[in-house]
């Protein structure tokens, strides 16, 4: 099987892959086992010094490595280079704080005890294509830092970016095999997870994708944690400033040209302010610039593939029919050679409607009305996912009690859902389970080890 990158934008072939056989998936994972015992015992210090370099590379590199991933996916420049900085950001995170998550906890008893926190060894790692760096980074950063070893199979659409990524980790000192990019397939992955070699898994991907893997590790007890798929509502109260929530509501919503788990993807509004929220959402999504990736003023790149491209539409239309109405957008551009989809506006929705139950990933908004907080939290909690939410309002003391009902593990009060290095990032329900991030995702490879010594 070949891997092929593909620029979204006007359909081209960049570059193709040759995917990796057994013999040579075999090889990699014996030298990365045996790697494994030379990189746990490394200090933090040197840990420390190895991010600090990761991260001057990554900004140091920051032109070719953000085109890299416009080209290869189709994220517009500017936040393919936030995203690079992003990952720099992460490395001197836990350069600056992974030692102290990682310190003995002293247990108070009768006998002298104390957690220990121990790494598991290989954890392979299944990332997405639409966040290509992130992604990768924000996995396999504190599962290094911990003492793990890191195999990457990256989505089959952005084998540059696997290539590159290993390339950045070479380069900073990190030794060869502590991190390595596994060019398979999907099937092929499934078969990797079932190795006995292999310690752990985080799979960030479609929640039927997320069943499957979940379902092989639970066959064979390993350690998985799921990043999974959303549908997160933006909770408009009517005592918003207008014009600032709708500008931010549409740049939730077109973020990675609307594919991004956490985007939001239903807009909540309640009936007081919901006609003028619609029409000054309907103008400001007309109004932005749908272009070539690499165009530093493109709002709207491509999608990524023109099967997203596709299935987006078909979710549309099918909502259509099923009674929702359509007040902008709704089409593929055809005149682009690219995989680009008028960003669209839809109002008249029910949660039977495809837009509504499953996953959007691209520029579609439906538009909800509501009477009241409660209604909006009832329509908000009534979805299958839970990974973020938002909720726009000025009374924060009312913004906290609502969070507090939300079925999500991510909530942001005036602000869109975002994740940070500092922060827990996961999700409940289909949206999948565990954190990333924070002093809690260092804490998802590792055996938490309890020692209790008697005294006499």
């Amino acid at each position: 099987m070949t891997l092929t990158s593909i620029n979204p934008a006007n359909g081209t072939i960049l570059k193709e892959f040759e995917e990796w056989n057994q013999t040579q998936i075999e090889v990699q994972i014996k030298k990365t086992q045996k790697t494994f015992t030379d990189w746990k015992p490394i200090s933090y210090s040197d840990k420390s010094s190895l991010l600090k370099k990761l991260s001057k590379i990554l900004r140091d590199d920051i032109k070719r490595l953000s085109t890299l991933i416009s080209m290869e996916m189709g994220k517009p420049i500017l936040q393919s280079e936030y995203e690079i900085k992003k990952c720099a950001l992460l490395c001197e995170y836990y350069a600056t704080y992974g030692k102290q998550f990682l310190e003995n906890e002293n247990i108070e008893s009768k006998d002298s005890s104390y957690v220990q926190f121990l790494p598991l060894g290989l954890v392979l790692i299944i990332m997405p294509w639409n966040f290509p760096f992130w992604q990768v980074f924000r996995c396999a950063v504190p599962s290094l830092v911990a003492g793990n070893v890191v195999l990457l199979k990256h989505a089959s659409n952005v084998p540059q970016c696997g290539y590159a990524i290993q390339d950045i980790f070479l380069k900073s000192g990190f030794q060869e095999n502590v991190f390595s990019y596994l060019p398979i397939s999907s099937k092929v992955a499934s078969k990797v997870i079932t190795d006995d070699r292999i310690a752990a898994i985080s799979f960030t991907g479609s929640t039927s994708a997320g069943s499957h893997i979940a379902s092989l590790a639970g066959k064979h007890i390993k350690k998985i944690v799921l990043e999974l798929g959303g549908s997160d509502p933006f909770i408009v109260l009517d005592d918003v400033d207008l014009n600032e929530t709708v500008k931010q509501a549409v740049k939730a919503r077109i973020i990675n040209n609307g594919q991004s788990c956490i985007a939001a993807k239903r807009f909540i509004v309640q009936n007081g302010i919901f006609n003028e929220f619609q029409e000054l959402f309907k103008k400001e999504i007309e109004g932005l610039i749908i272009d070539d990736p690499i165009n530093r003023k493109t709002d709207i790149g491509p999608l990524a593939t023109e099967e997203m491209l596709n299935n987006l539409d078909k979710q549309v239309h099918k909502s259509v029919k099923q009674g929702a109405k359509l007040i902008s957008g709704g089409t593929r551009l055809n005149d682009r050679c690219g995989f680009f989809y008028q960003p669209s506006v839809l109002t008249c929705v029910s949660k039977e409607m495809p837009i509504m139950k499953e996953e959007t990933f691209g520029p579609v908004a439906p538009l909800i009305e509501v009477k009241n907080e409660k209604e909006a939290l009832e329509v908000a909690n009534d979805s299958c996912y839970g990974l973020g939410a938002s909720i726009w309002t000025r009374d924060i003391t009312k913004a906290k009690s609502m969070a507090k009902q939300l079925q999500a593990g991510n909530v942001f009060i005036n602000d869109i859902v975002k994740s940070y290095p500092r922060l827990p990032f996961g999700g409940i329900k289909q949206s999948g389970f565990g954190r990333e991030l924070s002093h809690y995702g260092i804490k998802e490879f590792v055996n938490i080890q309890s020692v209790c010594i008697k005294k006499h």
